[in-house]
């Protein structure tokens, strides 16, 4: 092993060596499915943008979010740790005391402290009081630009009002969520982001979460469909490619695509039931939806691209997580992982040459208010273990060969499920210890509450 990490480092001291300093965009999708583009196999949604992107790099068909709900995802790409451990363990209503904790240390500061330009918009969700000193803020997580919303954008996506930039409230803007977002990044790239700097640069849509309401021009392609909750949803998405591919084209106009590592993903999978309205988003088959620890809430789209380093035009089976990101870019910058903290995800970057990855902790969920009695799973290689809440009951499944977790195969593999429950309660119990338990332990286990109806 010591010999393979050897020759790792001297590969990469090799690779990037010489080169200048890359830069890094993390691309996040708030509640979308698996299945929700056409490069991931769905028949209808219009992604042309993000196809050739999938094309021009690696597609992972086992990405998974760090939780089954937004704020603790996100959380876990800035940090590489699971959400327990980080303390964000929750979505984060207004005025709830769940905050990314300015004693985590996020990607954005380590680059900033490496000479970066740091940028982050679109959704933050990683605080109750956004805009407040009473929590911290993205410029107090690193960021030297921000233009944000505490979590949806509102009133919904068309000519939003509630973004605030650098602290100061921005007021209505027309357009589209995503469109607008890619925007202001672009604006920053151009007109404001040292152009000396190497950047960071995270893009946070709120698409295809609620309210969703998409532009007419992306509903187009989808006008001979008689739903109008599926003509807003699928435009939805395909008005997310639209901003992705602005951003892409900026980066070439720019001369920095070649030297940019960037990463597409979702933070979590698609809400609803899919059959009414317009939370229409596919898992791809997969068991489940958003507030799962089933395939369907935590399986989602993964790809990434850096012309030169990573192949492009391949697939990539190997199971990653959100929480890979922190390890992955400093990896890259041949960065130490902090020592005084637990780090759950890996670094990714052997995949791209055909290398393994090693994983000192497996791949772990935990989920609070969750849409069924599991709330706690655990993958390690091709099984995977899911638990009720009390940890007395489980179910155990072998993903490699049933991906849709249609048979649950505890009594048939006793010592399996053995020692996979084994793991599984030695890293839970680890990550109860280091998380702010006080912030969780009074709250109610189960289902969210449905809102009573109001009398007529």
């Amino acid at each position: 092993m010591k010999y393979l990490s050897f020759l790792c480092c001297l590969f990469y001291g090799l690779l990037f060596g010489k080169d200048k300093q890359p830069n890094f965009v993390i691309f996040l999708t708030d509640d979308l499915g698996w299945g929700d583009l056409a490069c991931y196999g769905h028949p209808i949604i219009k992604t042309p943008n993000l196809d050739k992107f999938a094309k021009q790099g690696t597609k992972f068909t086992q990405c998974y979010s760090a939780a089954a709900v937004c704020s603790p995802s996100r959380s876990s790409i800035l940090t590489g740790r699971t959400p327990y451990r980080n303390g964000v363990w929750r979505w984060i209503p207004p005025k709830h005391q769940v905050h990314l904790r300015e004693s985590e240390i996020t990607i954005a500061e380590i680059l900033k402290e490496k000479g970066y330009a740091t940028c982050h918009v679109g959704k933050w969700h990683l605080n109750g009081y956004f805009n407040s000193k009473e929590h911290p803020q993205p410029n107090n997580h690193g960021f030297d630009h921000w233009m944000a919303t505490q979590n949806n954008a509102a009133p919904n996506h068309k000519n939003p009002q509630n973004f605030v930039r650098n602290g100061k409230e921005v007021g209505a803007l027309e357009g589209y969520s995503a469109p607008l977002v890619v925007e202001e990044a672009i604006r920053w790239l151009k007109e404001i982001k040292n152009p000396k700097k190497p950047f960071f640069l995270n893009v946070w849509t709120h698409e295809p979460h609620l309210p969703i309401e998409s532009s007419p021009e992306f509903m187009k392609p989808y006008e001979n469909i008689s739903d109008e909750g599926i003509r807003q949803h699928h435009g939805n998405i395909t008005q997310i490619d639209h901003a992705f591919g602005n951003l892409m084209k900026a980066l070439d106009e720019l001369g920095l695509t070649d030297n940019t590592f960037i990463f597409f993903t979702s933070d979590n999978g698609p809400e609803g039931n899919g059959i009414k309205g317009r939370t229409r988003g596919s898992t791809g088959g997969l068991r489940e939806r958003k507030r799962s620890s089933h395939e369907g809430g935590i399986r989602v789209p993964g790809i990434a691209r850096w012309p030169g380093k990573i192949p492009a035009g391949k697939e990539n089976q190997t199971p990653i997580i959100g929480s890979d990101l922190f390890s992955t870019i400093l990896g890259i910058m041949d960065t130490p992982l902090p020592e005084d903290r637990t780090i759950d995800g890996v670094n990714i970057m052997p995949l791209f040459s055909s290398l393994p990855i090693t994983r000192k902790i497996p791949l772990y969920w935990r989920n609070h208010l969750a849409r069924t009695e599991i709330h706690v799973a655990l993958r390690d290689g091709d099984w995977k273990i899911l638990g009720n809440a009390q940890l007395d009951t489980f179910e155990l499944y072998n993903i490699a060969k049933d991906w849709q977790e249609k048979e649950e195969v505890s009594t048939k593999f006793p010592d399996k499920l053995k020692s996979m429950k084994k793991t599984l309660l030695s890293v839970h119990r680890q990550v109860e210890e280091e998380g702010p338990q006080d912030w969780w332990k009074n709250e109610p286990v189960g289902k969210p509450k449905k809102k009573k109806k109001k009398a007529n």
